[in-house]
């Protein structure tokens, strides 16, 4: 089974503008426009976290049609007064069909999707929830020769670590074990009635922020 590697944090946010703000607030860096998902009814904006990664910020897009199906990353639970999280991750497969199945948890059907000249197969489970309680990553195969990242402006910033907080650590544990995943991410025991949670350590040109 190919290894797998760390492709991109999500936050989610009810509009762009606040998950846009939110970054900006948070490290000090705002991030660039991005594009629209014809198939989810969403749009993005976007900061390069290396040649390689990236943080995403995904809301509904108000000017598009509803897509007849939940939107991808819970995003359809998100109403106006909801604040923006970081509520989801994304690992990059070479053969993702070879690690799905391997994969120890259920993370999804897997869809073709696109935005703008960009193509890629992920995982997007049928109720548009983030699996195992929101700590489980989807999956994605680009269709592309050079990953998207690698054309965003650099600003500075780099993830240093990614934490996964959950009540069972081991059942996220063996999850990750069976993707062969090679990336920064930590697995943490959630505290008593804590929920399980994303936790994004990133370095940028004002010192380490917290996500």
């Amino acid at each position: 089974m190919p290894r797998t590697f760390l492709d991109h944090l999500a936050i989610t946010a009810f509009s762009l503008e606040s998950g846009a703000a939110f970054v900006a607030d948070a490290l000090g860096v705002s991030p660039q426009a991005g594009g629209e998902h014809p198939r989810m009814g969403t749009h993005n904006q976007l900061l390069r976290l290396g040649d390689t990664l990236y943080l995403e910020v995904i809301a509904p897009n108000p000017a598009a049609p509803a897509p007849g199906r939940p939107r991808w990353f819970g995003l359809d639970t998100l109403g106006a007064g909801s604040s923006p999280a970081l509520s989801a991750w994304v690992v990059r497969s070479t053969d993702i069909q070879a690690t799905a199945a391997a994969a120890a948890e259920p993370l999804g059907p897997v869809e073709s999707m696109s935005r703008g000249a960009l193509d890629w197969l992920i995982t997007i489970p049928a109720d548009g929830s983030v699996p195992l309680d929101g700590v489980a990553p989807a999956l994605i195969e680009w269709r592309a020769d050079a990953h998207p990242a690698s054309r965003m402006e650099d600003r500075g910033c780099a993830l240093a670590l990614l934490e996964l907080f959950h009540p069972d650590p081991d059942r996220v544990s063996r999850l990750l074990s069976s993707l062969a995943l090679d990336a920064p991410v930590s697995v943490r025991r959630a505290g008593p009635g804590a929920a399980a949670r994303l936790v994004a350590h990133i370095d940028t040109p004002h010192g380490r922020r917290t996500l």
